[in-house]
């Protein structure tokens, strides 16, 4: 069975552009932010590996991601970068929770300079506010191919509201306003 796969040029059109991040889990990512405002779509899936068509079964290498899909005149790529900070724990090496292993590091995926240049200075200011307990371990890697996950992973907590995940917002944690 061959997925979607997609490359990074094919991801933004002239009226929305497309974040790239894996943060644990893919289930509890999609579904905090796909609410958030100017987040047109989302969906899960597979990046950062050597494997071809990666599946949940076959994705060695590859994180658990989600690709999000955005209207840049509602919301930025930066606010993008910032909710993904308050809802996963980015100072623990490949685990959120419970999830161990590589494919449920912390990630942020650039698929162009400008978005390589924002995630790092995203990066940096968090360490800097000393929000988190210890050190930003999230990497930051130029974004290859995406192979979406099942459709049984797609908008999973929609269907399952009680279901597994360990990503919450946490409503005190904003990051200082920016010059």
């Amino acid at each position: 069975m061959r997925l979607n796969r997609v490359r990074a040029d094919e991801r933004s059109d002239d009226v929305t552009k497309v974040a790239v991040l894996a943060g644990g889990c893919f289930w509890g990512m999609q579904d905090l932010i796909r609410r958030q405002p100017g987040v047109l779509a989302t969906r899960v899936g597979y990046t950062g590996g050597e494997v071809p068509n990666a599946t949940y079964r076959n994705h060695r290498g590859h994180a658990e991601a989600i690709e999000i899909r955005y209207d840049p005149e509602r919301t930025t790529y930066r606010d993008v970068l910032e909710f993904f900070f308050q809802i996963h724990d980015p100072t623990t090496k490949n685990r959120q929770g419970n999830d161990i292993g590589d494919s449920y590091r912390s990630a942020i995926f650039y698929a162009d300079e400008e978005q390589k240049q924002v995630a790092e200075q995203t990066i940096a200011d968090v360490e800097a506010s000393g929000l988190w307990p210890g050190k930003v371990v999230t990497e930051v890697s130029q974004l290859g191919d995406f192979w979406e996950a099942e459709p049984e992973h797609q908008d999973y907590l929609e269907r399952y509201p009680n279901g597994y995940t360990c990503h919450f917002i946490r409503p005190d944690w904003k990051l200082p306003a920016t010059k």
